[in-house]
């Protein structure tokens, strides 16, 4: 992808409407049961308006890092949708040869009853625990299972989470 092609951000919409299942932090690497292939991987990002490319692609290999999943497949950076088209989360997109997910605001607030991690900060303006996770379980479907709970920089966060289609209870 040149620099003049933008990134489109796909929008994530709530899924499932009704009561969401308690929050579950996914053991070990994220591999499937069935075939102990490693999954792909969302990298949910909350980031301030001064962050860098730099610093968000730091943050998404400390975290694959911290999970021990450094050689896992890494299918998107997911975000709120009015955060989407900021130039840092789509560089760090184009570095990384993945979509920018962008996860509507009603989507990423049924993702939050999910969360693990609650800033009040973000609550309060935001209206979930945490944009990170949040956004990571929404983009990575309704049965998602966090990797990583949110980790944190000077100004982006970073959480990782996995489809649980096939993962035991």
């Amino acid at each position: 992808m040149g620099a003049d092609e933008a990134v489109t951000p796909l929008t994530i919409q709530a899924r499932v409407p009704g009561a969401a299942p308690p929050p579950q932090v996914l053991r070990g690497p994220a591999r499937s049961p069935a075939t102990g292939a490693l999954r792909p991987v969302v990298a949910g990002i909350g980031f301030r308006h001064a962050t860098t490319p730099d610093e968000i692609l730091t943050l998404v290999a400390a975290g694959l890092r911290q999970a021990d999943l450094a050689g896992a497949r890494l299918s998107a950076l997911a975000t709120a949708a009015d955060r989407a088209g900021d130039s840092a989360i789509r560089a760090a997109a184009e570095t990384l040869g993945v979509p920018v997910v962008a996860v509507a605001v009603e989507a990423l607030r049924e993702a939050g009853r999910r969360v693990v991690t609650r800033s009040a900060r973000i609550e309060a303006s935001r209206g979930v625990g945490s944009l990170a996770e949040a956004a990571a379980l929404a983009a990575a479907g309704p049965d998602a299972r966090l990797v990583l709970p949110r980790i944190a920089s000077a100004g982006a966060t970073c959480a990782l989470a996995a489809s649980g289609d096939d993962l035991p209870s």
